[in-house]
């Protein structure tokens, strides 16, 4: 399944994509893709929700809808550092040995076409194409990678932005140059993991105003999906819906030589196979 939501920003409503070009508003028997729709096995009873739709509701198109984030505001927005050896070269530093784990503010989602503004003050947001994990039920201390399969809701696109010089050169942890408004674009969809045979081994790329930044698979993580819910959960407990960043390929402004940046009036379009695109227009704040 690929769940979706749509309407104007704070009033999103769920769907299901029904192919491309169609949707199907499931608002009348689901309140939203949020907590209590995770904890309650609400992926276990949606084919049958949307089976009784069908008979009744017709499907609406999507080209005329505002997409918004698949999920509701999560409890917490995970990101995974150099989980790809290539961006962690391009980089300069040394490739980990275990996951490493940071935050991103939660208000940072927004739609996967929805602007990216570059925040007050700042010479080095960039941009990074990820494979996002959205958690289907409330995980601590699970046993193994096979137990953490079954914590999954599913994946999707997300753009880790991030304002490089707050990150690195500006003290603390790296949450400071992750959590701008806009910061986090996530969707079109929710993709359920039954709709991905092989999830490390999905072609991604970022592109900016036609020119290809970034161009790689998720056969090139460090540290699978499966492996890193596995090992978040030793540590903190995941609530249902929320999301993990699970790092990115190659391409970034920083790794370019010199640097490069987003400045403004830039056009970013990225994808993920199975996963679906997005395109944000990145604006300066005002």
């Amino acid at each position: 399944m690929k769940l979706l939501r749509v309407g104007p920003q704070g009033h999103e409503r769920p769907a299901i994509l029904l192919d491309e070009a169609t949707y199907l508003d499931l608002s009348s028997e689901v309140d939203d893709f949020n907590e209590e729709f995770f904890a309650s096995d609400g992926l276990k009873r949606l084919p049958a929700v949307v089976d009784r739709l069908r008979a009744t509701v017709d499907p609406s198109p999507l080209s005329k809808v505002r997409i918004g984030a698949p999920i509701t505001r999560p409890h917490q927005i995970l990101c995974i550092g150099l989980n790809y050896s290539d961006h962690a070269a391009e980089t300069g530093q040394a490739v980990p040995t275990e996951p490493i784990i940071f935050n991103k503010s939660p208000n940072t989602l927004i739609g996967p076409n929805d602007d990216v503004v570059i925040p007050r003050g700042s010479t080095k947001t960039d941009w990074e194409v990820e494979l996002g994990i959205v958690i289907g039920k409330r995980a601590l201390y699970l046993k193994d990678e096979a137990a953490a399969l079954d914590a999954i809701a599913g994946y999707t696109l997300v753009n880790d932005v991030s304002e490089r010089e707050w990150q690195i050169e500006r003290g603390g942890q790296w949450v400071k140059g992750k959590s701008a408004p806009t910061f986090n674009p996530a969707g079109p969809y929710l993709v359920t993991p039954d709709e991905i045979s092989n999830v490390l081994d999905l072609p991604m790329s970022l592109v900016i105003d036609g020119k290809v930044k970034q161009n790689g698979s998720t056969a090139t993580m460090l540290f699978s999906p499966t492996f890193i819910v596995h090992y978040v959960s030793q540590f903190m407990q995941l609530e249902p819906g929320d999301l993990i960043n699970t790092g990115t390929p190659p391409g970034v402004g920083l790794g370019s030589k010199p640097p490069a940046y987003l400045v403004g009036g830039e056009t970013m379009v990225l994808t993920i196979a199975h996963l679906g695109s997005q395109t944000q227009h990145v604006k300066k704040f005002e």
